[in-house]
Order: C-alpha cells, then structure tokens, then sequence
C-alpha cells in the first residue's frame, strides 16, 4: 500500500467511524439504562436519514445552507416522535420481562418501520448531497478530500462523546439517570421517576441514531435496506466495547472503522467479515467485552 492509499483509507475510516460511533453509542446507552436490545435501531437511523434528505431536497430552492439544520431538525423529529412512541407504548410495557419478548417487540418494530419507509419513500434510490456540495475540499498529505466528511462528522462524532459524557456526570438528570441504571429500586424509593428516566434516555439513544443517519444522508444513496446494515454493525461495535460504555464503544468505533476502511483497499472480499471477526475475537477472550466489566450474578 503506497502513501496516497494509506490516507485514503485512513480518511475513510475516520467519516465512517464518525457514523458508526453515533449509532452504536446511543444503542449502548439505551442498553445501559433500560436493560433492551434494540434491533429497531436500525429504523430510527434509516428514518433520520430519509427524512433528513427530504428536507434537505424541500429547503434548497430557498438556500442551500438551510440543509444543515434540516439534517439536525430531521434527527430531533424522528428521535423524539418515533422514539417517544416506541418506548411509551411498546417498551414501556415489557421492562423486568424476558429478554426474548423484548427482543422479539423491537424486532417487530424494525420489521413494521422498513415497511413503512418504502411506503413513504418508494424503493428507488435517493441522493441529497447538497451539504457535502457546499462545503470545499481539504487536501490532506497531497490527498483532496471532502471537509464534510473529514471535518464535520468527526467534530460531531466528538462532540457528541463529550457532550453525552458532560450529561450524565455533571448534570442533575444525569445524575439521576446513572442512579436509576446502578438500582432501580432504590432509585425509585428516594422519589425518582424511573419511567420518565427511561422516555428521556430512549429518546437520546434514538436522537443519536436519527443524528447518525441524518449526517450520513449527503455521502450515499438512501435505499431500503440501510437500517439492516448499520443495526448489525452497531451491534459489533456496541457488543465489542462492551454494553453500555460510552467511551469505549468510540474508541471501538474508531478500530472497527479504520479495519474496514483499510480492508476494503487491500482485501475487499472481507470488507464485511472484519468488523464481526474482530468481535468474535474480543469476545472468545472478554466476553464482556474490552471496555465492560465483569459483575456478580445476584441468585
């Protein structure tokens, strides 16, 4: 590999581990708080990436840079509305259930909103690159590459790690929702309203993933199918660090981004085996994961 293709495809992993970190962290959140495997994480992203395009398609005529805040509207929309709607009235019933109903609930879900985004948005692709467009490009190492994605998803990649971390250590909601993660019991003994920490940790979690397809809207073309493919991914990565690390799942994000960029150049073929080959590996060694910590089982 010569000097041009190892900055290409450090470039890649960079904007692709940007994505992948947004969805998966908000998966882990979710986990470590309400204790749900979310397969319908998926959906929320592939909703805020269409959406996100549709917009930006309705605000163009008007100004091109109104697309930027059409792909965080979009994510703020779906996060809220389709997030809300899943936890109060589906998951909202199942918690201290058996895992496999919960997993089979969100599995359903998945299920009913990849149907119900070809009925919206029909099977043909969609492309809205207008955001990737206005922004000039950077040279690198001699390399042209697009600020958009070297520049503006890594710094939201960022800044939501920093953001997310601020939240839940120094702010008296957070506080309150580590509160509920560490014993719910006594959580809801001292006064706290464990349902409404659960609505608002659900609501984030699925903000991320709609924010991660938003902003990944104007780098390819939407078709049905997209939520299945990231779902699995975040699964790696989120699995990999561990459930419910926020730290770690960015810095396996990173890992796991720049392999698959890196593969993609020098073995193609493998492009889909690395990300779950370096999970299984992990796991068969830490099955709690890298970053997780091994915890007593109450019998």
């Amino acid at each position: 590999m010569n000097s041009t293709l190892f900055v290409l495809a450090s470039l890649d992993g960079l904007s692709y581990a940007a994505l992948v970190f947004l969805v998966s962290v908000g998966l882990s959140l979710i986990f470590g708080v309400l204790r749900v495997v979310n397969v319908a994480h998926g959906s929320l992203y592939a909703f805020g990436a269409y959406l996100a395009a549709t917009l930006s398609l309705l605000v163009t005529p008007i100004s091109p840079w109104l697309t930027y805040p059409a792909l965080l509207v979009a994510s703020l929309v779906i996060g809220i509305v389709a997030g809300g709607l899943i936890e109060r009235l589906l998951l909202s019933r199942v918690y201290g259930r058996e895992e496999v109903l919960q997993l089979l609930i969100t599995f359903a879900v998945f299920m009913i909103m990849d149907n119900l985004q070809r009925m919206i948005w029909g099977v043909q692709p969609i492309y809205a690159a207008e955001p990737l467009k206005l922004l000039p490009n950077v040279s690198i190492f001699g390399v042209s590459y697009t600020s958009y994605q070297v520049i503006v998803l890594p710094v939201v990649a960022v800044l939501a790690l920093f953001g997310l971390r601020y939240f839940l250590r120094r702010t008296l909601m957070g506080s309150v929702i580590l509160a509920v993660t560490e014993d719910r019991e006594a959580a809801t003994a001292i006064g706290i309203n464990a349902q409404r920490v659960y609505l608002i940790t659900f609501i984030i979690g699925a903000t991320l993933a709609a924010l991660g397809g938003a902003l990944a809207s104007p780098t390819t073309s939407l078709v049905p199918g997209m939520g299945t493919e990231m779902i699995v991914l975040s699964f790696a990565v989120a699995a990999t660090a561990g459930l419910g690390q926020i730290e770690g799942t960015a810095i396996t994000a990173l890992a796991i981004g720049m392999a698959r960029a890196f593969v993609i150049y020098l073995q193609p073929e493998f492009e889909v085996l690395v990300p779950y080959l370096i999970m299984v590996a992990v796991l068969l060694v830490r099955p709690e994961g890298l970053f997780g910590a091994t915890k007593l089982r109450k019998i």
